[in-house]
């Protein structure tokens, strides 16, 4: 019913280089814990559903998700998003590149981009 972002990422020594790995700077929901040290990545669910068929269980799920990733110079947003963008493709498919902003509250550089997973169940 979820999907597999974490285990996608925590896989991946390129990411966990970037990100650690006890924990992984990689949260859901949009939200880090407070204080969490840059970089990080955030993600969300922007939608989902079931691939259902008449008289049978859906057989495959599959979702959109928001990632973000947040960093102090535009150099590791921008080498984060790479790691993460290696990690992802063997498993999903990237279809918007979000673009790149700096936060006013926070002056963190941003880099946005769009996953959608097919996973079979």
């Amino acid at each position: 019913m979820y999907p597999p972002i974490f285990e996608v990422c925590a896989a991946d020594l390129g990411v966990t280089a970037l990100l650690g790995s006890s924990p992984l700077r990689l949260w859901p929901f949009g939200e880090p814990p407070q204080n969490t040290p840059l970089p990080y990545v955030v993600w969300q669910t922007v939608s989902g559903q079931p691939d259902n068929y008449l008289g049978e269980t859906p057989d495959v799920d599959s979702w959109s998700l928001q990632i973000d990733v947040y960093a102090d110079t535009a150099t590791s947003a921008r080498n984060v998003a790479k790691a993460l963008r290696n990690a992802i493709e063997p498993a999903a498919y990237i279809t918007r590149w979000g673009g790149e902003s700096r936060e006013s509250e926070t002056n963190h550089y941003r880099y946005s981009f769009d996953v959608d997973f097919i996973v079979q169940r």
